[in-house]
C-alpha cells in the first residue's frame, strides 16, 4: 500500500491561501471578503455528525465573546452546498459555513490528508483551525484538534473571556 505524502502545513506569519466558496447563506464567500476583520477559520469533516455539530454549536454559543474581541467565525467542510445550508439553518449557527466539495481549499490549507479510524486508513478532512489577522495573515494554526472543548481552548489561547 502506498501512502500519500503528508500535506504541507501552514504556519503563523504566512498569508492564508485565497479561496472563493459557496456559503450557507446562498452566496459566495472569499478570503477577500474577510479582510479587515480578524477571523477564526475552522475546517470540520462533515455536517450533521455528532462531533461536528458539537463544535459548530460551541462556536455559535461563543459568537458574542468572539465577536466582542473582533473575531468573525467561518466554518469549512467538504460537504456539498446543500448540506451546509441545511446544517447552518438547523443549528441556527449565525455564521457562514462554506462548501468545499472538491476539498481544493482543504488541500491548500493542509487539512486534507491521511486519517486512521479503527485501523482503517483513508483520505479525509483533518479537523483544524486557523486564526487570521485583518490582512489575512495566519496568527494561529492548529491541526488535528478535538471537537469537544476546542472552542474553549481556542478562547483561552486567544485570551478571550
Amino acid at each position: 500500500m502506498t501512502t500519500s505524502p503528508e500535506p504541507r502545513r501552514l504556519a503563523p506569519g504566512e498569508f492564508a491561501p485565497g479561496f472563493s466558496l459557496p456559503d450557507s447563506n446562498g452566496a459566495t464567500t472569499s478570503l477577500a471578503d474577510l479582510r479587515g476583520r480578524k477571523t477564526v477559520l475552522y475546517f470540520y469533516p462533515a455536517a450533521d455528525t455528532p462531533a461536528c455539530t458539537q463544535q459548530a454549536c460551541d462556536f455559535r454559543d461563543s459568537l458574542e465573546s468572539l465577536g466582542g474581541a473582533g473575531y468573525a467565525v467561518v466554518g469549512v467542510s467538504p460537504d456539498p452546498a446543500k448540506a451546509v445550508v441545511k446544517f447552518a439553518a438547523e443549528q441556527h449557527l449565525g455564521f457562514p459555513l462554506l462548501a468545499d466539495a472538491d476539498h481544493g481549499v482543504a488541500d491548500l490549507y493542509g487539512t486534507w490528508g491521511e486519517k486512521k479510524n479503527y485501523g482503517r486508513v483513508y483520505q479525509g478532512l483533518i479537523r483544524s483551525t486557523f486564526v487570521l489577522d485583518e490582512d489575512g495573515r495566519i496568527v494561529l494554526a492548529q491541526y488535528n484538534v478535538r471537537a469537544k472543548g476546542h472552542v474553549a481552548k481556542l478562547r483561552r489561547d486567544l485570551k478571550i473571556d
